[in-house]
């Protein structure tokens, strides 16, 4: 992403978020990030949702581009994606720093005039 995106590349991280504004989703994501490849089994497990919602999510997920899955023997293990959690931490990394700069602006102002 470009120091000042374009509407394009807000866009490509729309699905993203939205991805992630799921509860289910976000605990998901987050016991991926551990690192280790885990089966639907072991993501369901403790879930307050059934294998068959869990793999719902998990197809959300990977339309999102944030999840891969890969067979392995009979299972197939889910990991997490990198790539479109990095392009959306820097859409989030860019709307910090217009705020801030925006804060900053206006802080510069309240203070002048007192």
């Amino acid at each position: 992403m470009s120091e000042n995106p374009s509407s394009a590349e807000w866009r490509a991280s729309a699905p993203v978020f939205a991805a992630l504004g799921d509860g289910t989703r976000l605990e998901l994501v987050a016991r991926l990030s551990l690192g280790q490849p885990l089966s639907i089994t072991r993501l369901a497990s403790g879930a307050r949702v059934t294998r068959q919602a869990i793999t719902k999510h998990l197809h959300v997920l990977r339309q999102a581009g944030l999840v891969r899955g890969a067979r392995r023997g009979r299972e197939q293990l889910w990991e997490l994606d990198l790539r479109q959690l990095q392009e959306a931490r820097r859409c989030l990394e860019q709307i910090a720093h217009h705020w801030e700069t925006t804060l900053g602006r206006l802080k510069d102002f309240v203070e002048g005039e007192g």
